[in-house]
């Protein structure tokens, strides 16, 4: 995906060990006839002193959108003796074919096909690594559990292993209405984007047309499995770690939304495996903000150097688990730099964690239990305007602001400042004796850090609908006026709360847009005992984090050429009309227009996000995703509209996907889909 990322520090490298040349088209054949484009860069040499082969492979065209993302990698790749395999998935880019749903069974058999063509290269020597963010991390975990004999080892960055319970689709059995349709809606344009005539011919228009007739708006699917099915269970490495045997680089940052994958890899997984959590968002960490950036593509080349080449680059001697924690901040929307120090654990989850509880009292959050009450936690609809988006690429904008903000639509609680510095690593968690006065209910909770000025930064949140308190898979409505004991735990988090500031517990049945509202508003009655606190994993210093060698400086090769048609730009605004009593957040991305000099490629998108509620009204939610797209060279002109609605009632989600595609100014395609797809304990 091409987002805007700013430029960060780094290194241009133009010469390396080996000159590198680049295959820019060359076709795979599937065993069913399909073929798959691929873009290879490789040693001059290769032929005559072979190479491992390292492999990505996913849908975002290698040819136009991500041409400048994967000229900085491919070919350092190459220049340090690897084969670099860019593969565009069945259905995208230039491959024929139709791609039906992320991460089916057909794509991870194509990908193992792909590996057997690898395997029979007169430029490979054995040993093929996989490294993918996002998209391309899923799946390098999930051909990895398919176990072809050439895979030897997987980088994954910004993935998850649980498809249902950790990625853009729910969060804690809640529906996620920021992006489950936010990301639907960007594939729903991405996979309208046509073939290149240059690079398939003349058959271009008739696999446009097929793509733009044949390809679904995967939200239809993704909201008729409201629970954990075999929908989900398919592709989720957790359902057996034990599937994978090769080993594994869990990579990602604390302002990304997939971090937890992490510590959940290192736990569960038999074979060898390390982790990397930096304080970066949805994106490579020699480029990624927040900073610091580090040299990934040297630790890339020292894990795959270990692993396909059989080089003790000493990266297996290292600590498991290497980690940023990060300072106390004021709170902004966006930062360039996140100040804090790595720490290193031999081991996850580390034996040495103190559990330190915070029990309530009133509106403060104390080491004893306090005095027995109940206390009343009604919905409020606008509650989390403020959260930033759920999984941040490093646009400004994307992260949570002054949580103050929101502490008004919630209950809050909160510690005496601290006279020392804490230190957390891990999950906090919120244990909670609760009723509800409404069968179908959610809770979410934030962990923030108070400033002796009274500014909150949120450290951490997490988020249970509480019909699934027993399981994901077989979720259950609560009983009026019952009783239960509920944990909630938060996104993993490393955390240093500086001397003089406060934790601060927040509570509410609501977080919009990043839940879907529950279908009535519920009020909580959340009991004040020994079953109710806040546990903190806190994390003394250890001597390992002072012996850590630093990271080198970051460092890739040299971005294409490219004319800079229109420059991107960032919108994110929150307004109130008080006559209708209606909160809308307005998020719009132009990502800008380029054009490629190696190819002439000329190619551009916007994106618009509404995400509207009222207040007191669970039931008036509406988010609407607009995207439009263009790509063409000379008299080749296409483009995309993009429109995505959902909204519901008390019985069913109701969605409407538009699409008008054009070739030059004449529309070639125009289509709605209208779906009501029933609620199921959400």
């Amino acid at each position: 995906m091409v987002f805007n990322v700013r430029e960060s520090n780094r290194i241009i490298r133009e010469e390396f060990p080996r000159k590198v040349k680049e295959i820019k088209n060359i076709w795979i054949p599937m065993s069913d006839g399909t073929r798959l484009s691929a873009s290879i860069w490789l040693p001059e040499d290769a032929e005559q002193h072979p190479v491992p082969a390292i492999l990505e492979y996913i849908p975002y065209r290698k040819d136009d959108f991500t041409a400048l993302r994967d000229s900085l990698r491919h070919p350092y790749f190459a220049g340090h003796g690897y084969a670099s395999i860019r593969v565009d998935i069945r259905g995208a880019g230039n491959s024929d074919g139709i791609l039906y749903d992320e991460y089916l069974k057909q794509e991870q058999d194509d990908a193992l096909e792909v590996l057997t063509w690898i395997s029979q290269q007169p430029w490979f020597t054995g040993g093929v690594g996989m490294i993918g963010k996002s998209w391309g991390g899923f799946n390098g975990l999930q051909v990895a559990a398919r176990r072809h004999p050439a895979l030897k080892a997987v980088i994954t960055l910004c993935s998850t292993d649980d498809r249902y319970a950790d990625d853009v689709h729910y969060k804690g059995g809640a529906m996620l209405a920021s992006d489950m349709l936010w990301w639907a809606s960007t594939m729903f344009a991405y996979n309208a984007r046509p073939a290149d005539p240059a690079v398939v011919g003349e058959s271009w228009r008739q696999n446009w047309l097929d793509r733009l007739e044949k390809t679904p708006p995967y939200v239809e699917e993704w909201v008729k499995h409201q629970r954990r099915d075999d929908y989900w269970k398919h592709g989720s490495v957790c359902e057996n770690y034990d599937d994978i045997d090769i080993p594994v680089f869990a990579v990602g940052g604390w302002a990304d939304g997939y971090t937890n994958a992490i510590p959940r890899l290192l736990e569960g997984l038999k074979g060898p495996s390390k982790g990397l959590i930096g304080p970066w968002a949805h994106e490579y960490p020699e480029m990624a903000v927040p900073g610091p950036q580090i040299g990934f593509l040297q630790e890339c080349l020292r894990w795959y150097d270990h692993w396909l080449k059989g080089i003790d680059t000493g990266i297996m001697d290292e600590p498991k688990l290497r980690a940023w924690m990060q300072d106390s901040v004021p709170p902004q929307t966006d930062y360039f730099v996140r100040p804090g120090h790595w720490v290193a654990e031999e081991q996850w989850p580390p034996a040495d964690l103190i559990d330190k509880k915070y029990y309530l009292n009133g509106s403060k959050l104390q080491c004893e239990v306090g005095a027995e009450e109940e206390i009343i936690v009604g919905s409020v609809q606008q509650h989390g305007l403020h959260a930033g988006v759920f999984c941040p690429f490093g646009q400004p904008g994307d992260l949570p602001g002054d949580q103050r903000n929101e502490n008004g639509y919630a209950v809050v609680f909160t510690t005496e400042p601290t006279k020392e510095k804490v230190h957390i690593l891990g999950h906090p968690t919120f244990h909670v004796e609760l009723s509800s006065n409404q069968p179908n209910a959610l809770l979410s909770v934030r962990l923030n850090d108070v400033a002796p000025d009274g500014s909150s930064t949120r450290v951490t949140w997490g988020l249970l609908n509480l019909t699934h308190r027993n399981s994901h898979e077989f979720p259950e409505l609560l009983e009026l006026g019952k009783t239960y004991e509920i944990a909630v735990m938060m996104n993993a988090i490393g955390h240093t709360l500086a001397e003089g500031h406060r934790w601060e517990l927040a509570i509410s049945p609501t977080y919009w847009p990043h839940a879907w509202p529950s279908p009535e508003e519920v009020t909580l009655t959340v009991s004040s005992n020994e079953k109710t606190y806040l546990s903190l994993p806190v994390r003394e210093p250890k001597p390992l984090d002072f012996k850590l060698t630093p990271f080198q400086h970051p460092e890739t090769a040299p971005v294409l050429e490219k004319d800079i048609l229109r420059e991107a730009n960032r919108t994110r605004e929150i307004t109130h009309d008080v006559v209708t009593k209606t909160w809308t957040l307005d998020d719009f991305s132009d990502e800008g227009a380029r054009k490629l000099h190696s190819n002439g490629t000329e190619y551009g998108s916007t994106n618009r996000n509404i995400y509207t509620i009222k207040e007191n009204d669970p039931l008036s939610a509406k988010v609407q995703c607009d995207w439009t797209l263009t790509v063409g060279r000379d008299d080749w002109q296409t483009s995309l509209e993009t429109s995505s609605v959902m909204t519901a009632d008390e019985k069913n989600f109701y969605l409407v996907n538009q699409l008008i595609a054009y070739e030059g100014d004449e529309v070639v395609f125009d289509r709605t889909w209208n779906t009501a797809i029933p609620r199921e304990f959400v």
